[in-house]
């Protein structure tokens, strides 16, 4: 079977792509995309962290959320926990484990079925799959939508400002990056919106995808709250000369660089996300800001209710520690960021 290598290097041939093709390729290829044969290992002996490898207290934060949203909604018996991006299923776990009894179900959208396999032999009949967003539009009724670290995922396309014009980089056979004219009429569009005082090379991700994601659950029939956490930055902090190369990386074995064409399906692909814009296209299709801040302060509000609770009791010492990693500035509290979006009823 040919490697993802020979595979893109005869489409290259045909001439240059866009590099959100080859991105896609390198992550979802079915055989050889990083994340398309499967569930990739995170935490110490992966390629990175997340908020869920950090332990159960991540899951926990939310299964308190996901309560008070179904509180705050009426206690409907159609109450639905909805996850994408749900990876091995740990963190459905650990929101599962924390809800202590309640009668709320757990529905994760899921279209690989290597990924099905994997969460079901985890969580078993405790949750139930879709395998697109589109599903949701005939229901549920009343839900709780989460994703960690989703839209980092999706293939971008790059863009590079000439110093007169922007124009997009495409991936040559030689597996270098060329410009050319968009490869797309919704690309164009978007560097409408750029600025043009930027010094030339200045190079940005457009996440089309991120775009598209949310317009499609904007869509979805439920009335509730969507949660996204993901790093990611305001549009203004893109525009910095210190990100004049883009936010663009690739992960492999907890290494960070800028070779992002290299052992292209072996590593790990990602960029910041803007978060501007994604609340931007949220607000234009209905959904409405809530809350959005560093995860530490974000976290550390929804934990409030929960510390109250104690009375002064301090907690153990490994809960602590995950508290800490969640929130805390050096840690995870200021690298990522939290977005909480309500869905009126249509």
């Amino acid at each position: 079977m040919p490697s993802l290598t020979q595979i893109l290097s005869e489409q290259l041939t045909a001439g240059p792509l866009p590099f959100a093709q080859v991105m896609e390729l390198a992550l979802y290829h079915p055989e050889h995309g990083y994340y398309g044969a499967g569930p990739r290992r995170i935490g110490r002996k992966g390629d990175f962290f997340t908020s869920v490898s950090v332990g159960p207290l991540f899951g926990k934060l939310l299964a308190m959320q996901a309560i008070q949203e179904w509180q705050t909604l009426g206690e409907t018996e159609d109450f639905t926990i909805i996850e994408q991006g749900a990876h091995d299923g740990q963190l459905a776990e650990d929101v599962l484990s924390a809800l202590e009894g309640r009668p709320l179900r757990y529905l994760i959208v899921e279209p690989n079925a290597r990924y099905r396999e994997v969460q079901a032999k985890r969580l078993g009949d405790r949750v139930q799959w879709v395998e697109s967003l589109a599903a949701l539009q005939s229901g549920p009724l009343h839900a709780f939508f989460l994703c960690n670290e989703l839209p980092d995922a999706f293939p971008v396309h790059l863009v590079r400002w000439s110093g007169t014009q922007w124009q997009e980089l495409f991936v040559t056979a030689a597996f270098q990056f060329v410009p050319g004219e968009f490869s797309c009429a919704e690309l164009a569009e978007e560097t409408k919106q750029l600025p043009t005082d930027l010094a030339p090379g200045h190079t940005l991700e457009i996440n089309l995808a991120m775009l598209a994601w949310i317009r499609e659950l904007a869509n979805a029939a439920f009335h509730g709250t969507i949660f996204i956490a993901d790093y990611g930055l305001d549009a203004e902090e893109f525009h910095t000369d210190s990100r004049a190369s883009g936010t663009i990386r690739r992960y492999k074995q907890h290494h960070l660089d800028e070779r992002i064409l290299d052992d292209l399906g072996e590593s790990d692909l990602t960029t910041h996300i803007n978060f501007t814009r994604l609340i931007d296209e949220a607000t234009r299709h209905g959904l409405v800001q809530r809350d959005y801040d560093l995860q530490g302060r974000l976290l550390g509000r929804l934990a409030m209710p929960w510390l109250k609770s104690l009375e002064g009791q301090p907690l153990d010492a490994a809960t602590m520690r995950q508290f800490n990693s969640l929130t805390h500035p050096a840690f995870m509290g200021r690298s990522f960021r939290c977005l909480i979006l309500e869905k009126p009823a249509h």
